[in-house]
């Protein structure tokens, strides 16, 4: 069976550069590798050819052979035949390295074995109150701490990590397999480059134990829920004085008990007298500032209209601006009148005009209009 042209097997044209065949190379090998398709023996296939026509093509000499004179420039101990020799293994292995170290788990640790520690999440809730003005405060994290015993090495103290046998310290040992490289996480050191002979009797080996402790974090004002803070380096410590991790304080605002939020405005909802919505008056609203602002009702106010105090609402994270506060008036109807008070309500419905109530005088005259129409009236 004859064999497929090699830039076939590549999709690439004659005239393709170096960079175009590595880039289709990598794609393609990408699909077909074997760790990507476990058993599948065409892929596998699949994988040698791509293998042999890259050989072949990204060695200027071998091209320039297979160019002139096809695969029978390598039959029979022709120019270019014969074994691949240690500088192309150590090109694939660098291939192999981009492709397949994510998907195969090699995430490289530092050839000392040291590891990044953990980032933590705490939770944290606060009034709205605290959300305006902003506070200091202290919280109480468990988090892992470096063993003060071995300094975070992980080694009883007098001793010291010793560098892998297997791997020579760099975590990684490499496999010859055919006419590639593949490299895998040192069983011995799983991948730490150290092993530790004597252990510390404290944190058992891990150079880290787990305590309780008190951070403080200085929350500004104008935060809203779901700001996130954080702490860099008050996380988890890593593993044999490797760097700590970050801290993230994440904030959730209480509901309170009269005002509603809206990025940086306030809401409200105040009851008035029916008296006061219809003559006219004037009321205090606590401000989350500390002070009262002053409202005035204008004469014949209806339930449902709000008022606007400028500047106090929140204030805008990391910046001078501040929201506003909107007020709804809600007019209240009058609850367990007197027998004198219903007869003045009473007098008061006998001297009303449409004048008096236009809202509901033109609701009314235009529905007896529409509906009186329907019914032929």
């Amino acid at each position: 069976m004859s064999k497929r042209d090699f830039y076939e097997i590549l999709a690439v044209s004659r005239t393709a550069t170096e960079a175009e065949m590595k880039a289709s190379f990598r794609k393609l090998a990408m699909q077909c590798h074997p760790d990507r398709n476990p058993g599948d023996a065409a892929a596998e296939a699949r994988f040698k050819e791509l293998n042999e026509a890259y050989q072949c093509l990204s060695d200027p000499q071998k091209r320039s052979a297979y160019d002139r004179f096809g695969h029978a420039a390598f039959e029979n101990g022709g120019a270019g035949g014969g074994g691949m020799g240690d500088g192309f293994a150590n090109s694939m292995a660098d291939i192999f390295d981009d492709l397949f170290g994510d998907m195969m788990g090699r995430g490289r640790r530092q050839s000392n074995g040291r590891e990044r520690g953990n980032d933590l999440r705490y939770n944290m809730e606060i009034d709205l109150e605290e959300a305006f003005n902003g506070k200091a405060a202290t919280v109480k994290v468990p988090t892992a701490l470096s063993c003060e015993a071995c300094s975070g090495t992980g080694a009883k103290p007098g001793s010291k990590p010793k560098t892998c046998a297997t791997c020579q310290g760099q975590g990684r040992v490499r496999a010859q397999q055919g006419f590639f490289a593949i490299e895998r996480t040192c069983p011995t050191c799983q991948g730490r480059g150290q092993t530790i002979d004597n252990p510390c009797p404290v944190c058992s080996g891990a150079g880290r134990i787990t305590k309780d402790r008190s951070l403080s974090v200085n929350i500004p004002a104008g935060v809203e829920d779901g700001t996130r803070i954080r702490l860099a380096g008050e996380g988890e410590a890593g593993l044999r004085g490797g760097p700590s991790g970050d801290l993230y304080i994440f904030l959730s605002v209480r509901p309170h008990a009269f005002y509603q939020r809206d990025g940086a405005d306030l809401y409200c909802r105040v009851p008035i007298s029916m008296v006061q919505a219809t003559l006219g008056g004037e009321f205090g609203v606590h401000t989350l500032d500390g002070s009262e602002s002053k409202v005035r009702v204008p004469e014949g106010t209806q339930s449902g209209k709000q008022f606007k105090v400028k500047g106090k609402g929140m204030p805008v994270l990391r910046s001078r601006d501040v929201g506003d506060l909107y007020i709804q008036a809600v007019v209240e109807t009058p609850q367990n009148l007197t027998k004198r008070q219903r007869e003045l309500l009473a007098e008061f419905e006998t001297e009303s005009t449409a004048k008096t109530h236009p809202e509901s005088a033109g609701f009314f005259a235009k529905m007896r209009d529409v509906f009186g129409n329907l019914s032929g009236a």
